[in-house]
Parts: structure tokens; sequence; C-alpha cells
């Protein structure tokens, strides 16, 4: 597969985010604009101090349908309470670190994201192929966000060891194997130094 003027992507980053230098997302747009797609990535409102109403309608006026929707951390979540209260509707979606609800709790300025009412049914309709990418050690999400979120939401899901919240504090910034899988969703998901590998 390769990307042309109508391939088109909205990344969406999390909380206290300031689209970075050398954040993997920031690398990421760059990478997807340099190939010729549309790519759309916003500063969503208030990052330090997030409201979720506020994220829902920005998030209402960015989609197009038939994106592919590239989320990290409170982004996921975003896309998730999206997806739970229905109409929006994307080509693919990737999930990033999604934090835990008990995580969350502790933090007055992110409580409102917590528990999303997304079901599996309405992952599946969202989008024709959702992945789920998460590390075993991300201390946003202890137990595992494939265990809090990839197992009942059905997500296949790629499972990073010792990458925490894959963040830049984790040393993501370029990250071949995102940029391979919006390309080509076969593409698996692995360490940002790792190879791409197709499933």
């Amino acid at each position: 597969m390769t990307l042309t003027s109508n391939s088109s992507f909205l990344i969406l980053h999390g909380w206290q985010n300031h689209r970075p230098e050398g954040h993997w997302q920031r690398w990421l747009a760059g990478e997807l604009a340099a190939r010729g797609a549309r790519v759309a990535y916003p500063q969503l409102p208030d990052p330090d101090e997030p409201d979720l109403e506020a994220w829902l309608l920005r998030l209402q006026g960015l989609l197009d349908g038939q994106q592919v929707v590239v989320c990290h951390s409170l982004g996921a979540l975003l896309w998730l309470h999206a997806v739970g209260r229905g109409g929006v509707r994307a080509d693919r979606a990737l999930l990033v670190a999604p934090p835990s609800d008990d995580v969350l709790a502790r933090y007055e300025e992110v409580a409102g994201f917590g528990a999303p009412r997304a079901t599996a049914a309405q992952v599946a309709g969202a989008a024709d192929v959702t992945r789920l990418v998460a590390a075993d050690d991300d201390p946003f999400c202890p137990g595992g966000a494939a265990e809090r979120y990839g197992v009942p939401l059905g997500l296949d899901t790629d499972v990073v060891p010792g990458g925490g919240h894959l963040d830049l504090d984790a040393g993501y910034g370029a990250w071949p194997s995102v940029l391979g899988w919006c390309i080509d969703p076969a593409v698996r998901i692995s360490a940002r130094t790792g190879d791409i590998c197709r499933g």
C-alpha cells in the first residue's frame, strides 16, 4: 500500500501535551505529510486542564468519516468516549497507551475522562480496523491496557515490552512501525527500535 493525497490522518494527543518537537506523534505527522497524505494534528483545547465536552466538540469538527485516527493516552479515551456516544466514524483507529480509570481518578484535571461507555460492538462499528498498542509496564495503566481495554473491547492488541507510557519520556520519538501501520494495517507495532513485521 502507498499513501496518496486522498489519504487522510487525524492525530490526537493526550493530557499536558503541547505537541512537542521530538514526540512520536509530531514525527509521524511530518512523515505522513512528506508522503503526500493529508494530516490534521490539532492542539486540543486547554491540554493542561482539558474538558471532555470541549474535546468532543473539537473532535466532531475534525472528523470526515474516512480518516485514520491515531490517538495517544487521553486522546485514546477521547475516541472511546466519542464512540460510546455514537455518530463517529473512521477508516481505522489506533489507540496507544490509554490510561486506566483508577489513575485518572487521582487527578482532578482529567478525572472526567474516565469510564468511557463504548462497547465492543460500538468500537467495531466505528472503524473498520481498531488496534490497541500498549506497554506491559505503563505507569498510567497498572495491570496493562491489554487487559483493561483490549479484552473487554475485543481489540487486536500489540504489547510493547518495557515501553512505559510510550511517550517522549520513554524515548518514543521516531517510531517506524507506527508509520508502517499507517501505510499498511497488516504491520504489527513493535518497540521504537524494532523491525516492522507484517502479520
